[in-house]
């Protein structure tokens, strides 16, 4: 299939949804690309024990409410990965919005010379456009350190991504690798049926007090100098710390949260510490992370020689080398909520920056 719009949305996630909803709202020509088999972003990939109140808040969309979709079930019973995609799915058929799936996108060539259309190549035909909102997110791009003897290992590993029930692991030990809050989350669940290790880079930082708004103004500003630096994106919960739940009380109580420094090798039966002391592992879990999921746009250069895109825009979501492209989940949008205000602001710079007027 080919076509051409003025604007390709990449992704029908949190982000994309929100700059779908208000390049709606605007009257503009374009499409939404989503490489999913159906609605819901990565969430509907997620573990089944991830429960609404477990996960950080999903931040309402645009124009609707999620509890539009909700039957009044207690929020500790209701799975995102069922929920969001109800919601998501309801929230593109309210707006009317342009969303071709599954439709995988190649790469995005451009072929004049920075100032003409841009070549948005997919399985399904081409797609001609003047701009691109691209809003792919992470969850395509899990990241896993490399280790000296990771080769060698005789048990299992698996990523965040592949994650699904603690119970699998029953009678297993377990190396949770990874300071983030999927890790501690993870690392609760798992460690309730069996033993387990934790290994962090740095030494966590727990706050017992509630996050506030203000704390949280301050960690997105961070995040968004670093990329308006041209610095890769940093994580906003190495700025926040992690909040001490209920539950991660319970876990520090089973000793589930005594932490080790990280291992320098990875033996046959699993790994090896600086001082020469070893642990016996069945499993290694990497909640490592995950990197922006932007290899589709390598041919326009916007990185810059440090790795990083430098940013620019009112809320740092336009490449400065490139005012035809804005990227969202990449930096200070990486949030639900961070995603929702990006959506807002790309779609109406972007309109501007097209039919050359002063940015709003």
């Amino acid at each position: 299939m080919q076509q051409t719009v003025d604007v390709v949305v990449i992704g029908a996630g949190q982000a994309g949804l929100s700059a779908g909803y208000h390049l709606r709202r605007a009257g503009a020509d374009f499409v939404v690309l989503d490489h999913a088999p159906g609605p819901g972003g990565a969430w509907q990939f997620r573990w089944p024990s991830l429960t609404l109140t477990t996960v950080n808040r999903v931040h309402d969309l645009p124009g609707m409410a999620m509890t539009d979709v909700l039957d009044g079930s207690p929020p500790e019973e209701v799975h995102a990965s069922d929920v969001v995609p109800l919601y998501f799915g309801e929230y593109e058929k309210r707006f009317d919005l342009p969303v071709r799936r599954p439709v995988h996108v190649r790469v995005v060539c451009d072929h004049g010379a920075g100032t003409g259309p841009l070549t948005v190549e997919t399985d399904d035909g081409t797609v001609t456009t003047r701009g691109i909102v691209n809003a792919t997110g992470t969850w395509e791009r899990p990241f896993v350190p490399r280790y000296p003897g990771a080769e060698t290992f005789r048990g299992r590993t698996l990523h965040t991504r592949d994650y699904r029930t603690a119970d699998e692991f029953t009678g297993r030990h377990v190396l949770v690798v990874g300071g983030g809050i999927s890790a501690v989350q993870l690392l609760d669940e798992i460690s309730r049926v069996t033993t387990t290790t934790w290994v962090t880079r740095r030494p966590p930082e727990f706050r017992d007090t509630p996050f506030t708004p203000e704390e949280g103004r301050a960690a997105v500003a961070i995040v968004e100098d670093r990329v308006r630096r041209g610095l890769p994106p940093g994580s906003v919960v190495s700025v926040t710390g992690l909040p001490l739940t209920p539950a991660l009380r319970a876990a520090r109580e089973r000793g589930a949260l005594d932490r080790r420094p990280m291992f320098t090798e990875i033996t046959p039966d699993g790994v090896r510490w600086a001082d020469g002391t070893e642990q016996h592992v069945d499993v290694i879990l990497w909640c490592t992370g995950f990197r922006s999921s932007l290899d589709h746009l390598a041919p326009l250069h916007l990185r810059g020689p440090g790795g990083g895109i430098t940013m620019t825009g009112r809320l740092a979501t336009q490449v400065a080398a490139d005012p035809r492209v804005h990227l969202l989940g990449y930096g200070p949008s990486a949030s639900t909520i961070g995603a929702n205000r990006g959506g807002r602001a790309a779609a109406g710079e972007l309109l501007a920056y097209l039919a050359g007027l002063p940015v709003p």
